[in-house]
């Protein structure tokens, strides 16, 4: 941490949080987001779904196992901004390369520590999700001058992320032993533990840009078809959405986490809206409708599908019910179409960082593929 160096973030309704740089200095700009796990904070930053958001930690002390060669869930930082209460002055972990303070300056992420988090992560609960910046060094100027800058920036609404964060060209992982299965996966901002947990059941993962057609994934005779998480408002996904009812007018097996269960809900004529600050963290309880049974969960989105729990309702591909719901506010949770081999998910089972209740979830997917599954 840069002792000494004045910080301030930035509300887009006029609050100001002052504390000291942390990271690099200068400004960033962004949407205030909150996440509230207690771990996992290098699987957050490198998070492309975090990309534009400026992500407070509602764990008081961040840093202390320092950062690694292994963890990333992509090759680079993600978050626009990082704001933190108390970060760890001297990493401790016999897999630390070096401290995330280090890590933050390297990749150039404006951050800012010493804050009292808690009362901001109250504010953005109570008041939403919203535009916010971090500024220091000489980046720090007059509350006007940095409260203007912070209101003329872009809203999350109907920003079209996705095309920055997907991969350049297509790229495959092996099955782990025997191949059984290929997918197809559509990069919309995918984390690097999901292929690997597709892989290690068998499935040989491409994973292909976001403009990809639909007849350059056909070329690759897939057995199933995925859609990732990723950032941004789904209703900018037009030709994604397009792309996924030629899947289901085809008959693939579709699974689709995050991101891509808006995208499927929204090829299936459901609207999508924003949440008040969204779910982010490694702790969300989803309920299964049809067991009742509910499992913790990671999460980090702020749109949701529209829908009740247990919703049966018809689409242009049958029939269509949603499958489970967040426990806290009733948002939808999972889609499953009954006539077609589709499901999805608003949560991520892959679990970089969080519990692995939903890992079976990967299995079901293997099933569908397989013909064994429920459809």
């Amino acid at each position: 941490m840069t002792a000494h160096n004045p910080a301030a973030l930035v509300l887009e309704d006029g609050r100001i949080f002052r504390g000291e740089a942390y990271g690099e200095t200068g400004s960033t700009l962004g949407e205030v987001v909150f996440t509230t796990g207690m771990t996992g904070y290098q699987e957050t930053l490198t998070d492309p779904s975090y990309h534009r958001q400026i992500v407070v930690q509602t764990a008081p002390q961040i840093g202390n196992t320092g950062w690694n060669d292994e963890d990333d869930e992509s090759s680079r930082i993600w978050v626009a901004g990082y704001a933190v209460r108390d970060p760890a002055r001297m990493p401790s972990n016999w897999r630390s390369a070096r401290s995330l303070d280090q890590e933050l300056r390297e990749q150039g992420i404006v951050g800012i520590s010493g804050i009292d988090t808690r009362t901001l992560t109250r504010h953005v609960r109570e008041s939403g999700a919203m535009r916010g910046g971090i500024f220091s060094g000489a980046e720090l100027g007059s509350d006007e001058r940095m409260l203007a800058q912070v209101t003329g920036s872009a809203e999350m609404v109907g920003a079209s992320l996705a095309g920055d964060v997907t991969t350049d060209g297509t790229y495959v992982v092996p099955a782990i032993g025997e191949r059984r299965f290929t997918v197809a996966a559509l990069d919309l901002g995918i984390k690097s533990n999901t292929p690997r947990m597709m892989a290690a059941r068998g499935i040989e993962v491409h994973v292909l840009p976001l403009q990809t057609s639909f007849d350059q994934l056909l070329d690759l005779a897939p057995d199933g078809v995925f859609l990732s998480n990723g950032p941004g408002d789904p209703a900018t996904t037009g030709a994604q959405i397009e792309l996924t009812k030629q899947v289901l007018d085809r008959g693939l097996p579709l699974f689709g986490i995050c991101f891509g269960n808006q995208v499927l809900g929204r090829a299936l004529g459901r609207g999508t809206y924003k949440l008040r600050y969204g779910h982010r963290g490694i702790n969300v309880p989803v309920i299964d409708a049809q067991s009742g049974k509910v499992a913790i969960t990671a999460q980090n989105h702020g749109f949701a599908v529209e829908g009740e729990p247990g919703e049966r309702f018809d689409t242009d591909f049958g029939r269509a019910v949603v499958s489970h719901h967040c426990a806290n506010d009733g948002a939808v949770e999972g889609l499953q179409l009954l006539d077609r081999p589709a499901f999805s998910v608003q949560y991520h089972p892959e679990a970089a960082a969080g519990p692995h209740d939903a890992a079976p979830l990967f299995d079901c997917f293997v099933d569908l593929m397989s013909g064994s599954g429920a459809s």
